[in-house]
């Protein structure tokens, strides 16, 4: 490629960060740091150390292409298992070098006089970089609901994303709040431990059975005796997500099959007519994001677990009182209620040019052409960012393709002797009209409450099509759809912000 000479700055150390750190260092750009607001890397999976905690998507998809999972065990990996993944690609790309951990970006400005991105840390550090990757992603922040008395709580508090590895549960009256993807994974885990359990249901989801977490003997046989099986194995499980479950989430061929496999999972498991009735959802199969399960049903029929469906009405210094004006003593409550997902680079300020606030511009929903690039914000790019994710797939290929776009990005300011670029604001709109078009095909739009929808049920978060589209629209960076910006061009010329009318229900600006 083009020599590129461009200083890189990229904030976040963990799939997205690291993905992006060893593409450049495999295309020869030497000038990159990424900085790491934690004491170690890994993102969410470095978070997200809470009893069973382990990815629903298998092994061999969620990992780079550049650094196949190859192992012959284990189908699904358990957090602590993906981070040493995470730490393995870090020496074996000897990116060790690029990485500055305790580094938290408090700030980041466009000096219109340069050309150039001023970036503050938390530790008073002023750094400057051609081009500025976000790389923090969509599951940062934990999300805490609002209920009253919640401070006043005398016991021990924890979050999914947050938890306390000494904190021991045995013999404790436990309450999880949340029935989601982290929630299905805790509560199993904890049952047994803990002296009584209680889970609180907003809604229930619906679950699919999850495969054996260990491959069988023949398997593990067919690994060993015949390596290239990994390759196709990976395949066949990309093409099953591609064109079994992504068309369920469209209302497709599939939709009828996918609900009806949740169902006879939860009659298989729970006998008891009440409480199914309780489990069952009145939305269809993937309105919320995809759950998989194969003990979460089965623990709710202990005796010693209680499934609790009443609102909560507040938390009282001893426990929890619903809505029915029941009491639930509780030593430890456990907050499974994910992330502070659709407020996108919260709560780093960044300014673009003309004093343009990011957020500011984000107001009604955040949003971004082919969810990397925003008009006014020259030479910021985002990495996971407002809907790039996916609810049938691994992000692993998105990440890899918003890389190689980035790639492409360099290359053609080094190509152009440009300062910077700044995508069009109608190559914005374009983007978003199409965006909102394939958005209105989704289950997503349905009246249900989802982590990938604001509070005004717009989807913000997830991408509605398939990886290959993806790849399809980031293979070749449009030069028309950008305006390059000469070095010695002082930016107030800069794009200006675009309107921002109101929604219809395709999604389309009016």
């Amino acid at each position: 490629m083009t020599r590129v000479d461009r200083t890189v700055l990229i904030i976040g150390a963990g799939f997205a960060g690291l993905c992006l750190g060893t593409r450049l260092k495999q295309a020869g750009v030497r000038s990159f740091r990424i900085f790491e607001r934690a004491a170690d890397i890994g993102g969410t999976w470095r978070d997200n150390n809470y009893p069973g905690s382990s990815c629903d998507v298998p092994s061999h998809l969620y990992s780079y292409s550049f650094r196949k999972y190859r192992g012959v065990d284990k189908r699904y990996s358990t957090q602590r298992e993906i981070l040493d993944y995470l730490r393995g690609c870090v020496a074996d790309y000897d990116l060790g070098g690029h990485i500055e951990l305790r580094k938290e970006v408090v700030s980041a400005t466009f000096l219109e006089s340069d050309g150039q991105w001023e970036v503050r840390t938390a530790d008073g550090g002023r750094h400057h970089c051609d081009l500025l990757v976000s790389a923090v992603g969509q599951l940062t922040i934990p999300k805490y609901p609002e209920l009253p008395g919640a401070r006043e709580f005398a016991g021990t508090a924890l979050h999914s994303a947050r938890w306390d590895p000494a904190h021991d549960v045995r013999g404790e009256r436990v309450a999880v709040i949340g029935t989601g993807s982290s929630a299905v994974q805790i509560v199993p885990a904890l049952a047994g431990r803990a002296g009584h359990l209680c889970t609180f249901q907003r809604s229930p989801n619906w679950i699919l059975p999850k495969p054996p977490d260990e491959f069988s003997r023949a398997w593990r046989t067919a690994f060993r005796l015949c390596p290239p099986l990994h390759g196709a194995y990976r395949g066949a499980l990309s093409m099953r997500s591609e064109h079994v479950l992504f068309p369920a989430l469209r209302r497709g061929w599939s939709t009828k099959l996918m609900t009806t496999m949740a169902r006879k999972h939860l009659y298989r498991q729970v006998g008891d007519p009440g409480l199914r009735e309780r489990l069952l959802p009145d939305y269809s199969f993937g309105c919320k994001r995809i759950v998989l399960s194969s003990d979460y049903f089965t623990t709710l029929t202990r005796p010693d677990v209680e499934l609790v469906t009443e609102s909560i009405e507040e938390i009282t210094p001893g426990g929890i009182r619903t809505v029915d004006g029941r009491h639930h003593d509780v030593d430890t409550i456990v907050y499974a209620t994910g992330f502070l997902s659709t407020d996108f680079l919260v709560p780093t300020t960044v300014t673009g040019s003309g004093g343009r606030d990011l957020h500011e511009q984000w107001k009604e929903y955040p949003t971004a052409y082919l969810g990397m690039a925003y008009p006014g914000f020259p030479n910021l790019l985002l990495m996971y960012g407002p809907n790039t994710s996916l609810g049938h797939n691994s992000i692993i290929p998105m990440l890899e393709a918003q890389a190689g776009y980035i790639l492409q990005y360099l290359r053609e300011l080094e190509g152009r002797s440009a300062g910077a670029l700044d995508v069009r604001p109608e190559a914005m709109d374009e983007w978003e009209a199409e965006l909102g078009d394939a958005l209105s095909k989704m289950v997503w739009t349905e009246s249900c409450t989802a982590w990938f929808k604001t509070e005004s049920g717009r989807v913000t978060n997830n991408w509605p099509g398939r990886t290959s589209g993806y790849r399809r629209a980031t293979r070749r960076l449009e030069p028309a759809a950008y305006r390059f910006i000469p070095a010695a061009e002082a930016a107030p010329g800069a794009s200006p912000p675009r309107a921002r009318g109101a929604a219809s229900p395709s999604g389309r600006q009016k």
